[in-house]
């Protein structure tokens, strides 16, 4: 029978540089594959160039380690995985032509998506004809609603749980009259969608909802745009866009007319101390804190270790790159519940999918070192992730979190509206 390491070895091991563990560790790892039946390959469907790349360098980090430390453990049901990644070029229609390459021609079995949603929604119904499980990591909350599939998962938060998870709060806690600016492509109008729903159903109304086109570098005739009874304005940028925004309109005064609040892919990759103050006193959603003391525990500790971040900034050590921390993990936990979902099935060729299809929906995962943002589940009738969330304030360059809501406040907040469990395989 194949040697496996302990949890506890292979771990130790990963910390201590993985090759660097030494020759006796190899001959384990030697034994623990010599029952497979081959690799078995998941593809990495990843925004490596591109507006996302910023992000995507930090998913392709967090699904290397998340695979070396798989192996170390004796693969995926005694089969060694090999990580095939296509770049996106954070572009709709690379990004699909990518994804037909690593499931036709490189063969990957399973597919870790795209963090941009524009490439993720293109994705889906290609990942769907090609009846491959797709994992989106962006937010736009079609890929698990009206464009979803029984293919399509994701561990999580999207456009509509992280409006249900915040937004009662913030309408409580910040004020009824709110303004949205956004950027113009699917996640910003998903965005401004699902949070005008839950702005009006908390008793607030939102004024006006402005877009701002993607290659925008001024922004005041937008800024100009947001009235001064806006009690809370609503951001929706990533990237550079987001540095111009919080820029401008700190320049405006606009910190000091209205609150700010919006989803952490708008701070995602920037540190606030890096913009000079521009997103001081701005609260922001968090999917995972991005300081360890507001999750302090082993498992988050160790996962910064292994994906090389420092436990304050979420900044790479020995560099000055920032990890989108809300939104990286995941292209680690999804190779995770892959591999638990893969070995309970019993899969062992693509016409067993749809077992895998039925472990992963309504599957409980465990605060872990496989799942270092905590305890969480993917719904099963939609294929959403459900976890607990935060919201954090920008305080001396800082992300300070100041409230968390429960995965079961969250579940409570959004009924289901799709039931992609009742799909064809």
């Amino acid at each position: 029978m194949a040697k496996k390491l302990s949890r506890r070895s292979f771990l130790e091991c990963a910390l201590a540089g993985g090759a660097a563990a030494g020759a006796a560790n190899l001959t384990i790892m030697r034994d623990a594959f010599a029952q497979a039946s081959g690799p078995i390959v998941i593809g990495h469907h990843c925004d490596l160039t591109g507006a996302i790349s910023s992000w995507g360098v930090w998913h392709d980090k967090a699904a290397k380690a998340a695979v070396n430390i798989i192996n170390q453990g004796g693969g995926i049901a005694g089969r060694k995985v090999e990580l095939a990644t296509e770049d996106t070029e954070s572009n709709p229609a690379s990004g699909a032509r990518k994804l037909r390459n690593l499931i036709q021609r490189t063969n990957a079995e399973f597919i870790v998506g795209s963090v941009h949603s524009g490439v993720m929604l293109a994705s889906i119904p290609i990942a769907t004809e090609l009846k491959t499980i797709y994992f989106s990591t962006g937010e736009a909350t079609e890929a698990t609603g009206s464009k979803g599939s029984r293919f399509s998962f994701r561990t999580g938060t999207d456009t509509y749980s992280i409006a249900a998870a915040s937004l009662p709060w913030c309408v409580e806690n910040f004020g009824k009259v709110w303004t949205i600016i956004y950027a113009d492509y699917a996640w910003g109008q998903s965005t401004t969608q699902e949070s005008k729903v839950y702005i009006e159903r908390a008793g607030g109304k939102v004024l006006n909802a402005i877009p701002v086109p993607l290659d925008a570098k001024d922004f005041l005739p937008y800024l100009a745009q947001i009235s001064n009874d806006t009690e809370v304005l609503l951001p929706a940028f990533i990237g550079s866009l987001s540095v111009a925004f919080y820029t401008q309109a700190k320049s405006m005064g606009l910190d000091k007319k209205m609150k700010m609040y919006s989803s952490s892919a708008s701070i995602e990759a920037i540190a606030p101390d890096d913009i000079q103050g521009a997103a001081e006193g701005v609260y922001f959603f968090e999917n995972f804190p991005r300081q360890l003391k507001a999750k302090d525990d082993s498992f988050h500790k160790d996962f910064n270790k292994l994906v090389g971040i420092d436990d304050v900034d979420a900044r790479e050590i020995g560099g000055q790159r920032v990890m989108d921390k809300s939104h990286g993990w995941q292209a680690w936990e999804d190779l995770f519940a892959l591999k638990h979902a893969i070995e309970s099935s019993g899969y062992k060729t693509r016409k067993d999918v749809e077992g895998v299809i039925q472990a992963l929906e309504g599957m409980q995962m465990k605060n872990s070192l496989e799942h270092p943002q905590g305890d969480k589940m993917i719904r099963k009738e939609d294929h959403v992730g459900i976890i607990d969330c935060y919201i954090s304030r920008v305080e001396k360059g800082k992300l300070e979190v100041q409230k968390r809501i429960p995965k079961e406040d969250l579940a409570k907040n959004m009924p289901l509206r799709h039931n992609l469990s009742e799909m064809p395989v």
